[in-house]
């Protein structure tokens, strides 16, 4: 990650998101499917807030809510809907539909 980008905390995330729509990834290191989401997305991952697992008990929480006590990641909420591992073009048409409904 690059210095000086802030990832916002679980409900930092959620309150930003639901001003600009975009999607919240909950992640955490070492998880090869975040890595593998994260480069598949290319530059359109700036489009999402990221919330690191271990660093927020929130986030991980909130992961745990929704994978019936799991914490698997990545988990991507789109418009207050929890998706679990999700194909990473299927995330990128989501992006595209959050721009064109802020314009």
């Amino acid at each position: 990650m690059r210095p000086g980008y802030l990832r916002p905390a679980a409900l930092e995330a959620y309150r930003r998101s639901a001003v600009d729509g975009w999607p919240v990834v909950f992640w955490r290191s070492g998880c090869k499917y975040c890595l593998r989401l994260r480069i598949r997305l290319g530059r359109s991952a700036r489009q999402l807030y990221w919330v690191d697992i271990w660093r927020d008990p929130a986030g991980a929480a909130v992961v745990r809510v929704a994978n019936d006590g799991d914490e698997t990641v990545p988990t991507v909420v789109v418009r207050g809907r929890p998706h679990v591992n999700p194909d990473p073009e299927w995330v990128r048409e989501q992006l595209g539909e959050n721009s064109a409904s802020t314009e």
